[in-house]
Parts: C-alpha cells; sequence; structure tokens
C-alpha cells in the first residue's frame, strides 16, 4: 500500500511556515510530500498569521502534525541546478502564492526533468519573475542603508539604519553587512524585522516602526557637502536615475534632499561646465606651439591628463624635423621616461632590429608617441604598465597633432590601437586596419600595425606567426615610402 493510498485520496495538507522566508522548513516538507505522491492542489502553505486556501477544498484537512511520512525506499526527488537557485530566492518573496509556484514545479519536474529549460512555460517564467524582483531588493538594501550614530548605554559607538524591504530579504542579507561592517555595532531596523550585530554575535528581533530609527546624525552635513560637490550634472538622466533609486528611498537618505534642487540647477551647472571646458582649447588653437622645443616646453608643463600627475617626466618625440615618416606609439615606458627619450626599452630594441630588416632608417624618421607621460602603477620598486584611458589619449592628442604640423609626416606608422586612436579620434581594430593606407585630411596616409611590446608578450609559434607579419606591415611601408620619394 502506498502512502498516498495509506492517507486517502480525498485529504488535503496544511503546511504551516514557521517564518516567512524559511526556505529550508519548505524544501524539507515539499520533499516529503513529493515522496509520498501528494500532488499540489492538496497542499496548502501557509505563512505565520496567514489562512491559507483551506475552504476551497473538500474533504478533511490534515494539519502539519498529520502529514504523511514517505515510504523508507521511497524514490529521490528529482531536482536541477537552476530550479535550487531560483527557488531560494523565489521563496523570499512576498507574493503569498510563492511555496505553491515552487512546490507545482518540483512535482512537474519529477516527469519532466528538463522543464526548468522552456522559457515560455508560466510557471518557469513566474519563478524567474519572483527571483529577478527578489535580487533587484536586495540590491537596493545593500546600496541605500544609511546607517546614522545613536548613543548607547555602554558608551560604545552604535549605527542604526532605518530600510522598508519589498520582500522577506532581511535574514538573507545579514551576511552581507555583517562582513561590510565587522568592525561596527550596527543595527538594521525594517517593518519585516530587524538585525543587529555587536562585532561578534548576529541578533534578531521583530519588526520596527520609523520612529524608531533615528532621524540624522552631525556627520551628514559633511557628507551632504561632499555629494553635492560630486554631483555631475552633464551625467544627469533622471528617468535612469529613478529607475535605480526610486523615491521610496530617499527619505532614508541624508543627500536625497539635495536631488531636486540638484536636478533643477543640473541645466545651468551643464552649460557652465561646457564653457569652462572649452575655454581652454580656445586658447590653444591661439597659441598653437610654433616650434618642436614649444611642444616639449608644454608637455613639460601639461597637466591637463590624471597621468601628469603621476610623478613621470614628459617624454617628446625624437627625429629628423622634416621626416617623412613618423613612427607613432603609444606611451613611453618606464625605461623611456626614466631617459626622457621615446623607444629605448625592450620594445624599442626590437622595433629597430625589425625597421632594419625591412630597410627603414629610424634616424630618417620621427618617432613619437601619443601620450606624453608613463601610465603605471606601483608594485613594490616595479612600475607596471597601464593601458591609458580614452580620455587621456584625447586630451594628449591635441599636443600630437602639433608635432605633426610640424613635422608634416607623408605617412604616420602607428603602432597599436591606441596610437591610431590618437590620429583618428576613434578606436578602430589594428587586424582589420592593418596593412593598407587610411587617408588622413592633411593629405598624409596613416597605416596601422602592432606595437612590438606585444610580439614580447608572445613565445612559440604565436610570436613567430606574429613576427612574420608585423615583418609584412613595415615591408609595405617601406615600398610606400619609396613609391612616395620617386
Amino acid at each position: 500500500m502506498t502512502a498516498l493510498q495509506h492517507v486517502g485520496l480525498g485529504s488535503h495538507y496544511a503546511v504551516h511556515l514557521p517564518a516567512p522566508d524559511d526556505f529550508a522548513f519548505w524544501r524539507e516538507r515539499a520533499r516529503a510530500l513529493i515522496q509520498c505522491d501528494i500532488p499540489p492542489d492538496r497542499v496548502s502553505w501557509i505563512e505565520p498569521g496567514g489562512t491559507g486556501d483551506l475552504f476551497a477544498h473538500e474533504g478533511p484537512v490534515r494539519s502539519e502534525k498529520r502529514l504523511p511520512l514517505p515510504d523508507k525506499d521511497a524514490r529521490p526527488v528529482r531536482v536541477s541546478k537552476r530550479f535550487m537557485r531560483l527557488a531560494r530566492n523565489a521563496a523570499l518573496h512576498s507574493d503569498p502564492a510563492r511555496f505553491a509556484l515552487l512546490y507545482r514545479l518540483l512535482w512537474r519536474l519529477q516527469s519532466r526533468p528538463r522543464a526548468m529549460e522552456d522559457g515560455a512555460d508560466p510557471d518557469v517564467r513566474a519563478i524567474e519573475e519572483l527571483d529577478k524582483s527578489v535580487r533587484r531588493d536586495s540590491h537596493k538594501m545593500h546600496a541605500f542603508v544609511r546607517f546614522r550614530e545613536v548613543s548607547s548605554e555602554d558608551g560604545r559607538d552604535h549605527y542604526v539604519a532605518w530600510f522598508e524591504p519589498d520582500h522577506h530579504i532581511v535574514r538573507a542579507n545579514a551576511g552581507f553587512f555583517m562582513r561590510r561592517f565587522a568592525n561596527m555595532n550596527w543595527s538594521i531596523l525594517t517593518p519585516r524585522g530587524c538585525i543587529h550585530w555587536d562585532g561578534e554575535v548576529m541578533r534578531e528581533s521583530g519588526p520596527a516602526r520609523r520612529e524608531d530609527a533615528p532621524a540624522g546624525d552631525p556627520v551628514e552635513g559633511l557628507w551632504k557637502s561632499y555629494y553635492a560637490s560630486i554631483f555631475n550634472p552633464a551625467r544627469l538622466k533622471v528617468g535612469a536615475m529613478l529607475s535605480e533609486m526610486p523615491k521610496k528611498y530617499w527619505k532614508n537618505m541624508p543627500e536625497a534632499e539635495l536631488i531636486p534642487d540638484l536636478i533643477a540647477s543640473a541645466q545651468a551647472r551643464e552649460a557652465g561646465m561646457v564653457a569652462a571646458g572649452a575655454a581652454p582649447e580656445e586658447r590653444a588653437l591661439r597659441e598653437r606651439p610654433v616650434s618642436l622645443d614649444a611642444v616639449r616646453e608644454g608637455i613639460a608643463a601639461c597637466h591637463d591628463c590624471p597621468i601628469a600627475e603621476c610623478g613621470t617626466r614628459a617624454v617628446m618625440g625624437e627625429g629628423a624635423a622634416n621626416a617623412p615618416l613618423m613612427i607613432l606609439g603609444e606611451q613611453p615606458g618606464d625605461q623611456e621616461g626614466r631617459a626622457g627619450r621615446p623607444f629605448v626599452g625592450p620594445a624599442g630594441q626590437l622595433l629597430d632590429e625589425c625597421l632594419e630588416a625591412a630597410g627603414i632608417d629610424r634616424s630618417a624618421a620621427y618617432v613619437t608617441n601619443a601620450v606624453k607621460h608613463f601610465k603605471f602603477r606601483a608594485k613594490g620598486k616595479v612600475r607596471l604598465h597601464q593601458t591609458p584611458a580614452a580620455k587621456e589619449i584625447d586630451t594628449c592628442r591635441w599636443w600630437l597633432e602639433s608635432e605633426r604640423a610640424l613635422v608634416r609626416p607623408k605617412m604616420v606608422l602607428a603602432l597599436g590601437a591606441s596610437a591610431a586612436r590618437s590620429v583618428l579620434g576613434k578606436t578602430v581594430s589594428v587586424s582589420k586596419v592593418r596593412g593598407a593606407p587610411i587617408p588622413l585630411e592633411d593629405g598624409s596616409e596613416l597605416w596601422v600595425t602592432v606595437h612590438p611590446s606585444y610580439l614580447l608578450r608572445l613565445d612559440g609559434e604565436a610570436r613567430a606567426e606574429q613576427g612574420r607579419l608585423f615583418a609584412r606591415d613595415l615591408t609595405a611601408v617601406q615600398e610606400r615610402l619609396a613609391a612616395l620619394a620617386a
């Protein structure tokens, strides 16, 4: 006799959950009911304070104490990893029908193990939506909890925050705040329950009211001043901001009271920023350097981008003032920065070898870099190369254009994507544009290939193949130079 026959076909079961977020309890009871062949329409899942839908069913209702027990040889319950991942979050949702949905899907998985792969299935879509909503609510909790300092009886600093979650996420996110604020004594108060951390033990307490949380503390004035000073009106998108930071959270955030005025004044502030940003460029156009020496002095004094603040030496280009070929790298490296000359390190030595093999005389070319300072991060005493950002390349582009205007090369050989960007003003794929000329507005040609430092990072067959392609590119440049000189 099966467990289902034993309990009777007309029985209905009421499962009372001890807490609205107790997924472990639901999983244990659901497994037992599945193993006893109890279909979803015979089970009601009741949260604390809830009544369930018991009167919609005919026949006797069996309480928690009289739930059937599976046989010892009952078949194992099938479940997919994806179902478990989604179910853990979905169980935290505030929808009272969520546990019934989870049980229905679990029941179906026993006969259709791949049901979770059907994205059009209504139950699968429903659990995905519950999971998405809970994850979003957790993200809001992580982002918008604001602690305020309060006085405590033991004289220790204590911090209290108020938050209003949409779902039962408070206990699930306690670990995040415990790890992030491990050395603080804090409490997070919510209408769904509270958590408290004293540096050693996590405690829980019942629901709280908004007035139980402090209204502010002396530090908030400093925070508001900081927030107002970093607010960037040029990047303001009100719709996106409200989507990520709904108004319901504003009352818990001290900086939120500044937002309406900051939004109202954003257009005027943005116009002021544009005007202020245009002034240096206009002055620069009037004061374009008249000699390479003037460029040298200018880059040594330039502080228009963060790289110049790294304390490294500005590296000027070198070579013939009327060279037909300009060889353009990305930025000076560690050795170049110390020597004050471009391409003197390992990449420069490899470049010299390859240029000689292709028949290109480096001494007859003008060699420079897109960015004039060495960007790096320190690791002990070693300075490790960092690729310059697009904004940094674009900022330094004015100096490169000054060099080009003075040297007036017939060809520019850009070594790498950063160098190509500094000429074109946009990023291109080296593999797609290498080996062919790109006409420039001043009548010269841009040729693009890889940077020799790229070859140094390779070995074996990869280095041999890329070395062959690099040699082919340089040979094409040499042949084009010869054709232009004829």
